[in-house]
């Protein structure tokens, strides 16, 4: 690996540490849940906002999309990291008389593209998007993260065979396939598996990555289109950093206590 190379993956992991503090300092004050499923996705959003996408102009930016709308800490910490967003707004989350809701709202602060919570409809809103840009001839992309239980969603696969049929590689997907939904594994609930051999056969360009190695995300991302819509499946763990909410269900619901900040804390010291 060259030095560059070396101070590049060192720069995102030290980013992707930093949100993740944000998301456990800004749970503890709100008492919001979701934290583990926030947590997830820190390493996808970190590589998408500090090397992938083009930002500036601003009116010409490429689009990121959090469909999975229950993790929308994870991506309001990221836009404070990446300056996007202000401090006193993130201070405002999941408050009484706040600034953010605990779902995305397109309408309440800059960088949140549109309004999710209801499962599988970000991903479809993106393909529009995607769809209008490659109409207008425009350079500009849209990547949308989803989640493992929202691909249980029949709008998912409408949106696939949508985004197969109009070849729309200026969109690319990213699945957190963290493996826990809200009442357990997703297999158990309504499996989806083989999911790349399902995604391949919708007409995708898929590629399985490591959800937490950034630079590989970097990659996968970055990758030039082929005229097909792109799915990455990055394989996560909920709760990721935190040894005691790691692949634990309950992070799905439970509340970080100032004690529990304080050994989360420490652990992403």
């Amino acid at each position: 690996m060259s030095v560059l190379c070396e101070f590049s993956t060192r720069r995102l992991a030290d980013t992707a540490r930093a949100i993740r503090r944000r998301v456990i300092d800004v749970a503890c004050a709100s008492r919001c849940p979701h934290v583990g499923c926030a947590l997830s996705c820190v390493d996808i959003l970190t590589a998408l906002y500090f090397d992938v996408l083009r930002l500036e102009p601003w009116e010409q930016r490429d689009i990121a999309i959090l469909s999975k709308g229950h993790a929308s800490l994870a991506l309001c910490c990221t836009l404070a990291e990446r300056e996007i967003l202000s401090e006193e707004m993130l201070a405002g989350y999941f408050r009484d008389k706040g600034t953010l809701p605990a779902h995305l709202d397109r309408f309440s602060a800059r960088g949140i593209e549109v309004s999710t919570g209801a499962l599988g409809h970000g991903f479809n809103i993106g393909l529009g998007m995607a769809f209008g840009f490659k109409q207008q001839n425009s350079d500009r992309k849209v990547f949308c993260i989803i989640g493992d239980g929202e691909s249980q969603e029949g709008s998912i696969w409408e949106g696939a065979m949508f985004g197969a049929k109009l070849r729309l590689g200026n969109f690319t997907a990213i699945l957190d396939y963290n493996n826990l939904q809200g009442y357990g594994r997703p297999k158990d609930t309504c499996c989806f598996e083989p999911i790349a051999d399902k995604w391949e056969a919708f007409g995708w360009q898929v590629v399985e990555v490591d959800g937490h190695d950034i630079m590989a995300l970097t990659e996968a991302l970055a990758m030039r289109p082929d005229n097909k819509p792109r799915m990455v499946i990055a394989h996560t763990i909920k709760g990721k950093g935190i040894s005691f909410m790691e692949d634990r269900l309950q992070w799905h619901y439970y509340l970080v206590t100032e004690e529990l900040k304080q050994k989360a804390l420490q652990e992403l010291a």
